[in-house]
């Protein structure tokens, strides 16, 4: 037997040889193309920095940035108080009736985001299913400009971002100890007063891994603030796009492209020292 398991390991160059196509792969379409974006940002012909800090003094760059956060933050925030809710009554359910559920959760990963959008803006526009549904209640008094603003980014923004939040909510209320509810319960303690003190603190650290998801997805999204958003709803993502199309300023584009790659990167190393950033995976088994 023990011959058997010394035979079946791999040396060394017959693990290389394994790993090299798929190594080879991951330079071509990932280290690569971020290599050449860093080179083209700061070598317009010669080495300088000089992108970096007109782009950091561009009144353009910080309104666009202004408007990510917020538009991120805002659509976080929705994301939290309508998952949370969702989150605590699948922990509730059986284990069969939670995967059906689970399941209905899960749908907006089995659509295309460009799909969604535009089935957004059918949804939401002027002439829209809600406007109509709103306008034949009313008579025709009430009509709710939900599209090419704000409103209708962050709609189409919690669309996407739901799942993320309610996923990593769940894998912490599922890791919760159930005797603590009952210990508090026969001490009499309240359903109020159980959540405050019990629930909500030891879920925290999904709450914070879903925090860091939706953030960190939210601000390079490109489709949604470009198709349900208007001109003073543009983000980093745009941005790049905007340099890219119409002044055909690469340098800039470049420059752009690496501080949203720099902001996504820490949001990832924040999320990778939360204690419930295995909630996505605690919550789908």
């Amino acid at each position: 037997m023990a011959q058997s398991g010394t035979a079946s390991e791999l040396s060394l160059p017959s693990a290389l040889m394994l790993l090299a196509p798929l190594t080879l792969l991951m330079l071509a379409i990932l280290v690569y193309p971020l290599a050449l974006t860093v080179w083209t940002s700061v070598y317009p012909g010669q080495f300088s920095l000089q992108a970096y800090t007109e782009l950091l003094s561009s009144t353009l760059f910080l309104k666009v940035l202004k408007n990510t956060f917020e538009i991120s933050l805002s659509g976080t925030l929705v994301s939290l108080l309508v998952g949370y809710p969702v989150a605590m009554h699948l922990a509730a359910q059986p284990p069969s009736r939670r995967t059906a559920y689970l399941i209905m959760v899960m749908l907006p990963f089995w659509t295309s985001i460009l799909v969604k959008s535009f089935a957004l803006a059918a949804v939401f526009g002027n002439q829209g299913l809600v406007n109509q549904l709103l306008g034949f209640v009313s008579g025709g008094q009430i009509n709710l400009p939900m599209m090419f603003n704000r409103v209708g980014v962050i709609l189409g923004m919690i669309n996407f971002l739901l799942p993320f939040m309610i996923l990593s909510i769940l894998g912490s209320l599922l890791a919760q100890d159930r005797t603590l509810i009952l210990a508090a319960e026969t001490m009499g303690a309240k359903p109020l007063r159980i959540f405050w003190k019990i629930t909500l603190p030891l879920s925290l650290p999904g709450v914070v891994a879903g925090v860091l998801i939706n953030i960190t997805l939210s601000i390079g999204m490109y489709i949604t603030p470009a198709l349900l958003g208007g001109r003073q709803d543009m983000m980093v993502a745009n941005l790049v796009d905007f340099y890219t199309r119409q002044t055909l300023d690469w340098t800039a584009a470049s420059a752009t492209a690496v501080v949203l790659l720099l902001i996504s990167g820490l949001l990832v190393a924040l999320l990778g020292k939360v204690r419930g950033a295995s909630g996505l995976s605690g919550a789908v088994a």
